[in-house]
């Protein structure tokens, strides 16, 4: 699955608007990390349990936004953005886009790249 925070892939034409899709979680840490990263935050710096929830996080919503593409019959996704929140003392991250259907530029046409005309020459699996 292609994914990207452009509105179009280079070297891709897209054949079809399949629409938004998302992945979105809410997560809260528990006594432990939370009591840990508040005795941290008192000396200032990084919060180690602060940042692997929020990596976590990130590969979470990605991985729900990409079924939800497969799923509607896309093989890539477009304008992919990221939006965090902050609900008391969880944290809510979203992935969302858009689906959509793309076919690469064979190598000689307009707007080809080595990339695109590489994945055009190779047959489809089996």
């Amino acid at each position: 699955m292609i994914v990207v925070t452009t509105n179009e892939v280079p070297g891709y034409r897209i054949q079809a608007v399949l629409g938004e899709v998302m992945g979105l979680t809410v997560r809260a840490t528990n006594i432990g990390q939370s009591f840990t990263a508040g005795l941290r935050a008192i000396g200032g710096g990084e919060l180690p349990e602060f940042t692997k929830i929020m990596y976590e996080s990130r590969h979470e919503v990605m991985r729900r936004m990409v079924a939800e593409a497969q799923q509607r019959g896309a093989n890539a996704v477009v304008a992919m953005r990221f939006d965090t929140d902050s609900l008391q003392q969880f944290s809510e991250v979203c992935a969302y886009g858009t689906a959509v259907v793309v076919e690469p530029i064979p190598a000689g046409e307009p707007g080809a790249t080595p990339q695109s005309a590489s994945v055009a020459a190779t047959p489809p699996p089996a």
